[in-house]
């Protein structure tokens, strides 16, 4: 039996990140879809490393 690969995390995107929260803004992407593309896109990533960066 073959084992899964281990899955990498990819360093967030702040761009990007800001890119999907302004298309909800304009009405662009719903707002299921933008938390799922934000969680994927490392939201909470950024979000903890700029906790611990302010500590």
């Amino acid at each position: 039996m073959g084992s899964l690969p281990v899955m990498e995390k990819l360093t967030p995107d702040p761009k990007k990140l800001l890119a999907e929260w302004e298309e909800w803004e304009q009405g662009i992407t719903p707002p299921g879809r933008v938390m799922s593309n934000l969680k994927t896109g490392g939201l909470p990533v950024l979000l903890r490393s700029l906790i611990d960066d302010a500590s």
